[in-house]
C-alpha cells in the first residue's frame, strides 16, 4: 500500500510511499482517506504527522491521471477530512511539496520544513489553477500579495522564505520527523485555515504586471481573477468558485498544449544511447573566453564543477576570468550562488590560461571559438594531441558540420556537438548534436553533463543549424520575403509579439548582431540553390556598418530611449522593392504568423523525415525552450496536428503558387496528409 499509518506515544504518523515523487494518485488519496478515518476514531491520539518516504514530499498530481475523469475520493475531500481532525496535524515537508502536495500541506494545521525543501503551486504552468483549495487557503495563511505572486507565477519557495512568509512554522536543520514530534509536544491548538478570513489587497497593479508577463497565457490571469473574486468570500463559496474555474480550464486548448509540452520534455531523455555509460566529468575545459565560452564556464561552475578556460593570450585569459566572475557575482546578487561558493570558485575553482597544454587534465573540452569551420578544425587538431586519450571533445558550433570537425581528429568516436544557447548560464536548452561516428558513451556523456548543468537536452543529428537554427533560418527567410513584399519589420515583429513570443525576428537579429547573420549568409552562399529567392536587404544594411544594437542602428535605431524603425533601413527596403519590381502590399498579423508557422512546420517535417530530430515533440521542446515559442501554444508541430496535416498541406500548396521553391512541401507532410495521419504517432 502506498500509505501507511503507525502510532507511537500518542502520535499518529501517516507515511506516503509512492515512488518516485509520491504523486497524489487515486491509491494515495484512498489510503489517506482510510488513515484519516482511522485517526478520527482513535481517542488516544494527541497529534498527527503527515510525512513521505523517499526523496520528496508529495510533488504533485499523478501525471498518468492528467486529462482523465477524476476518481473519488477527490484530493479536495481528503484535505477537508484532514483539516477537520480535532487534534493538531503537522506536515513534515522534505524535497518539494508542489501543487496538490502543497495543498495537502496547507490542509494540515502546521508545517515543519526541512531546510532544503521547497513549496509551490505551479498549476498555472499547466494551463490550470490550483484545484484543491490552494487559492483559498494560501491567502488566509500569508496574505493576498505574496499569494498572488506565488499562485500566478507558479514559482517554488525555499524553506527560509517559507518561514518568513508564515507558510512554515519551523525549519528543521537535522531530523525532520523529530522536529515535527517536538513541535507537537508544544501542544499547539488546532488551527484550520478554512476558519480564517481572506482579505483583498494588492490587485491594483497585479493585473497589468501579470498580463505583461503572461503574453497571452490565460491561466495566470484566471488565477488572479479567482483570488480577487473570492477575497472576503465565505470559504465554501470560494472553494466552489475555484472548482468552477479549474474545471473550465482543465480541458482548454492552452491546458492541452501545456500538458503536451510537459510530457514532451520528459520524452527527450529517451534516446538510442540511453543505456550507454557516460564518461565521468569532474573538470571540463573550455576554449574561448567570449560571450559563449564565459557563459558555459559560468554554467559549469554554478553546477559545482571546476573549470579550465583557455584563451589565445594572457590578457585575453584575464579578461575572460573577469567576465566569468562578473556573471557569478550577478548570480550571488540574485541569490543563485552563495558568497562562500563564489569565494571558493574565485580562489581556485576557475582557472584561466593561455596554454592549450593545460587542457591535458580535462575530462571533457568544449570549444567555443569563432564560427568558422577552418578555425574549429585547426583547434581540434591541436586539441587531439593534447587531451588525454579518454577525454570527450565537444564543439559549441550552432550551424557547422560536427562530423567534419570530428574527422580531423584521431578520435571521431569521442567528438560531439554541444550547442548551448546564449546566455549559456541562464538558457535551459542544450542541443546534443550527434555526428555519424560518435560512440554511444560519448552521446550519453553529453546528456549526463546536461543534467549536471540543469539543462534540457535534445538529441539532434548533423545538418546546417541542427533543429532550432535550421527552423529559424526557414522562418527568418519567410520574414524577409514578407518584408520585401510590403510588411515593415516593425509590423512583422508586432505580429510575433502578438502571437506570444517575447520579441520579433528582426528585434532578435538586432540584439544578437546582424554581423553574425551576415557571416552565416556568406558562409552558406556557395551552397545556395539558384532557384531560391534571395533578399539582399540585411547584406546592404551590414555593408554600411549597421549591425544592430551594438552599433546603434540596424532594423531599428537605438539613439533614443526606445528603439524606433530606422529610416535608412526603411529606405534600403523601399529601394530593393523598386529594384526587384515588387509592388508593396499589406499583410495582417494573422497572415504574417500563418506564413511563419507554415514555414516552421514544413521545415520541422523535413527535419523529422531526415532523422535529425527523433520526435515531433523534440522539435517543439527546442522551439519553446530556445526560441521563445509560447509554451501555452505547445509548439509548431503540436499546432500542425491541431489544425490537421491535410489543412497544413492545402495552405502550403496555395502559397507555392507564389514561390514554388520555398513552399515545396515536405515529403513527410504529403505522406501524412494522404494517410490522414498526424506527426504525433
Amino acid at each position: 500500500m502506498p500509505v501507511s499509518l503507525t502510532r507511537d506515544d500518542g502520535i499518529a504518523v501517516i507515511t506516503i510511499d509512492n515512488p518516485p515523487v509520491n504523486a497524489a494518485s487515486h491509491a494515495v488519496r484512498q489510503g489517506l482517506a482510510d488513515a484519516i478515518a482511522a485517526i478520527a476514531e482513535d481517542k488516544t491520539l494527541r497529534g498527527v504527522i503527515l510525512a513521505c518516504a523517499g526523496k520528496t514530499f508529495v510533488a504533485g498530481a499523478d501525471i498518468r491521471e492528467f486529462g482523465k475523469p477524476p476518481v473519488p475520493p477527490s484530493l479536495r475531500d481528503v484535505i477537508a477530512a484532514l483539516e477537520a481532525l480535532t487534534i493538531p496535524v503537522v506536515a513534515a515537508i522534505h524535497g518539494t511539496a508542489l501543487g496538490g502536495g502543497f495543498e495537502l500541506a496547507l490542509g494540515c494545521h502546521y508545517r515543519v520544513m526541512d531546510r532544503n525543501a521547497f513549496v509551490g503551486l505551479p498549476e498555472v504552468t499547466l494551463g490550470i489553477i490550483p484545484g484543491a483549495g490552494g487559492t483559498q487557503r494560501l491567502p488566509r495563511l500569508i496574505g493576498m500579495a505574496p499569494s498572488i505572486d506565488m499562485i500566478t507565477s507558479g514559482r517554488r519557495v525555499p524553506a527560509k522564505e517559507a518561514l518568513e512568509l508564515g507558510i512554515a512554522d519551523n525549519v528543521a536543520e537535522h531530523d525532520l520527523l523529530a522536529e515535527a514530534r517536538a513541535f507537537i509536544a508544544t501542544k499547539p491548538a488546532v488551527r484550520r485555515l478554512c476558519d480564517l478570513l481572506s482579505i483583498a489587497a494588492g490587485f491594483t497593479d497585479a493585473h497589468k504586471q501579470i498580463s505583461q508577463k503572461a503574453r497571452g497565457q490565460a491561466s495566470p490571469l484566471r488565477a488572479l481573477d479567482v483570488l480577487e473574486e473570492t477575497a472576503g468570500m465565505d470559504f465554501a463559496q470560494g472553494m466552489a468558485r475555484e472548482a468552477e474555474v479549474f474545471a473550465e480550464l482543465r480541458n482548454s486548448d492552452q491546458a492541452r498544449a501545456l500538458r503536451y509540452i510537459f510530457f514532451a520534455e520528459r520524452e527527450i531523455a529517451k534516446i538510442p544511447e540511453a543505456e550507454a555509460r557516460p564518461v565521468p566529468v569532474a573538470q571540463p575545459g573550455i576554449i574561448g573566453g567570449g560571450l559563449m565560452g564565459t557563459g558555459i564556464a559560468a554554467a559549469a561552475l554554478l553546477a559545482g564543477l571546476s573549470v579550465i578556460l583557455v584563451e589565445r593570450d594572457r590578457p585575453s585569459a584575464d579578461l575572460a576570468r573577469d567576465r566569468v566572475l562578473g556573471l557569478l557575482r550577478a548570480s550571488v546578487e540574485r541569490g543563485k550562488l552563495a558568497q562562500s561558493d563564489f569565494d571558493r570558485i574565485a580562489a581556485g575553482g576557475l582557472r584561466t590560461t593561455a596554454a592549450m597544454a593545460d587542457l591535458s587534465t580535462a575530462d571533457l573540452v568544449i570549444e567555443a571559438a569563432f564560427e568558422d569551420l577552418g578555425v574549429k578544425q585547426a583547434i581540434f587538431r591541436d586539441l587531439d594531441s593534447i587531451a588525454k586519450p579518454e577525454a570527450i571533445l565537444a564543439t559549441n558550433t550552432s550551424y557547422l558540420d560536427v562530423g567534419a570537425i570530428a574527422d580531423v581528429t584521431s578520435r571521431p568516436k569521442q567528438v560531439i556537438g554541444l550547442h548551448f544557447f546564449s546566455p549559456a548560464h541562464i538558457m535551459k536548452l542544450l542541443e546534443v548534436v550527434v555526428p555519424p561516428n560518435a560512440a554511444p558513451e560519448t552521446v550519453a556523456t553529453g546528456f549526463a553533463l546536461a543534467r549536471k548543468l540543469g539543462k534540457i537536452a535534445v538529441r539532434a543529428g548533423v545538418c546546417d543549424g541542427f533543429i532550432g537554427n535550421r527552423i529559424l533560418s526557414a522562418y527568418r527567410k519567410q520574414a524577409e520575403y514578407l518584408m520585401e513584399d510590403g510588411a515593415a519589420p516593425a509590423e512583422i515583429d508586432a505580429a510575433f509579439r502578438g502571437f506570444g513570443l517575447p520579441m520579433g525576428v528582426f528585434e532578435m537579429q538586432d540584439m544578437a548582431g546582424l554581423d553574425i547573420v551576415w557571416a552565416n549568409r556568406k558562409a552558406l552562399s556557395p551552397r545556395r540553390d539558384p532557384r531560391e529567392r534571395y533578399v539582399r536587404i540585411v547584406d546592404l544594411i551590414c555593408e554600411r556598418g549597421r549591425f544592430g544594437r551594438k552599433t546603434g542602428s540596424g532594423y531599428y535605431n537605438y539613439a533614443g530611449k526606445s528603439p524606433v524603425p530606422d529610416e535608412e533601413t526603411l529606405a534600403i527596403i523601399a529601394e530593393e522593392r523598386r529594384r526587384n519590381g515588387v509592388t508593396a502590399r499589406g499583410f495582417t498579423s494573422d497572415e504574417i504568423m500563418d506564413r511563419i508557422l507554415l514555414a516552421m512546420i514544413n521545415e520541422g517535417a523535413r527535419i523529422l523525415d531526415e532523422g535529425i530530430a527523433l520526435r515531433p515533440g523534440d522539435i517543439d521542446v527546442v522551439m519553446v525552450n530556445g526560441y521563445g515559442f509560447p509554451r501555452w501554444r505547445g509548439g509548431p508541430m503540436f499546432i500542425a496536428d491541431e489544425i490537421g496535416v491535410k489543412e497544413i498541406l492545402r495552405r502550403i500548396e496555395i502559397l507555392a503558387r507564389e514561390d514554388a521553391w520555398f513552399w515545396r512541401p515536405s515529403a513527410l507532410l504529403i505522406r501524412l496528409a494522404e494517410a490522414g495521419g498526424k506527426f504525433a504517432k
